[in-house]
């Protein structure tokens, strides 16, 4: 797997998130290591979430993870918090902002799972249409 694409599925994943809800500012920086390795970082600033691929020297904390592991923390695979347990995740940083943000890429999975469960709109029932030999009130035209 390739940064790119470590990159891209993170970005279309994570930017669904609705944060509207949250209040101040967040900035988390992805180290991915091993294959795919490069840094982006995601940052969460009035009500929005960028997510872009530089590295981000401001930052509340930094993770560091292989690109296999944070796609399956962010496809809920994985648990942030069982992934650092047990050394798959490395935080350099504010703990607490970590485990803030790992609620927050759980939000998205779940409204994204949501949006796929969700049944498909009803299709409109088309009226049928009147036979040309019937006036509106039903009865046959001479």
């Amino acid at each position: 797997m390739t940064y790119e694409e470590i990159f891209n599925k993170t970005k279309e994943e994570i930017s669904s998130a609705d944060v509207s809800d949250i209040k101040g500012h967040l900035a988390v920086e992805v180290d991915i290591t091993g294959e795919g390795a490069g840094a982006f970082y995601i940052e969460l600033k009035d009500g929005n979430v960028y997510v872009e691929p530089y590295e981000y020297y401001d930052r509340d904390c930094r993770l560091i993870i292989s690109g296999e592991n944070f796609l399956k923390i962010v496809d809920g695979s994985l648990d942030a918090v069982k992934a650092f347990t047990v050394g798959k995740l490395k935080v350099d940083g504010n703990i607490d902002r970590a485990l803030e943000f790992s609620k927050i890429v759980e939000s998205a999975r779940k409204a994204r799972d949501a949006e796929k469960s969700a049944p498909a709109a009803p299709k409109e029932k088309k009226a049928p249409k009147s036979s040309p030999k019937t006036s509106a009130r039903g009865s046959k035209k001479k």
